[in-house]
């Protein structure tokens, strides 16, 4: 009988009894919160884990305790980082089982990655997108890349005609919306065109956790989320409430590892299932339309291609 997760799931529930010996995994982001649990939990149960972060010091202090980590340096916010990670990787050969965006910011005030895009979809979707193309030859046939996205998808749509803000005002979960939208529609096209050899892609929703993602809120912001959040609370729907680190490192384990290529390819994920597409405004579950659009994903693709000046 196949195991039933929710939102209380953690990590170690997910993956009881699973042995991951001899699978290899890359999670980026693994200086703090969700990239240390799971790297964590997936080192506990036999993987060998390749993470990154922008601040190796940082990393090997928050990852003393797990054994056999191996840290690679990768600034998400500048392309020549992120080309000279890849190349390093693809240089070694050593294949990939799965693949965990898990790195990012939010909400943060406006600027520019080095290289000249907003911040936030710069970082959050460029590097990614760039990073992964580059290494997609060394996932396995039968191996995963799991997008860590966000509820945070319903702020906004992607831009694809002024993705930099240069025209359009500026709010920080506005751009946090674009690009947690296009985490998810990079999941949905790169599902599409490396199924055919078995790999597939999907993208999740941690929750709501206290982590260092938060370092950039200030008051005024978080009251705009408090809002948000609770804007469907008319529904009946129980009180919010925040999870805890592990709990919201276990869709990512889930949609990673125990859930069925099938069921959660080109998907987005909460709470350890396959969200229902919704209508209704709030960041109190699901997922909008336009995030999975299989026509909005091509044309992301297209477009972020044209930014980075490199075609996959």
């Amino acid at each position: 009988m196949t195991k039933s997760f929710d939102a209380d799931s953690t990590t170690d529930e997910v993956l009881e009894g699973i042995d991951l010996s001899g699978k290899r995994i890359l999670v980026t982001g693994v200086s703090a919160g969700l990239g240390v649990e799971t790297a964590r939990v997936l080192v506990a149960h036999g993987a060998s884990v390749v993470a990154t972060a922008r601040d190796l010091d940082k990393a090997r202090i928050a990852t003393a305790s797990i054994p056999g980590l191996e840290l690679a340096e990768l600034d998400l916010a500048s392309l020549k980082s992120v080309r000279a990670c890849a190349d390093r990787l693809v240089a070694a050969g050593k294949p990939f089982d799965v693949i965990i965006c898990n790195a990012g910011i939010m909400a943060c005030p406006q600027g520019k990655t080095a290289d000249g895009f907003e911040t936030q979809f710069g970082t959050n979707h460029l590097g990614h997108f760039v990073l992964v193309n580059r290494i997609a030859s060394l996932l396995k046939p039968g191996g995963r890349l799991v997008n860590l996205s966000s509820g945070g998808h319903v702020y906004s749509d992607v831009d694809l005609d002024d993705p930099n803000f240069e025209r359009t005002p500026y709010s920080e979960f506005g751009a946090y919306g674009r690009s947690k939208t296009a985490n998810i529609l990079f999941a949905v096209e790169f599902d599409r065109r490396h199924k055919d050899k078995g790999i597939r892609a999907t993208a999740v929703h941690p929750g709501a956790i206290h982590t260092e993602l938060g370092r950039h809120m200030t008051p005024e912001v978080i009251k705009e989320l408090m809002a948000a959040i609770g804007a469907n609370q008319k529904a009946g729907m129980p009180a919010f409430t925040y999870k805890t680190v592990p709990q919201g490192a276990a869709t990512t384990v889930w949609a990673g590892f125990v859930a069925s290529a099938d069921r959660v390819g080109g998907r987005y994920c909460e709470d350890c299932h396959v969200a229902e597409v919704i209508e209704r405004p709030g960041l109190r579950g699901g997922v909008h339309a336009y995030a999975l659009d299989p026509e909005r994903a091509k044309a992301l693709w297209a477009k972020s291609e044209e930014m980075v000046g490199e075609q996959f």
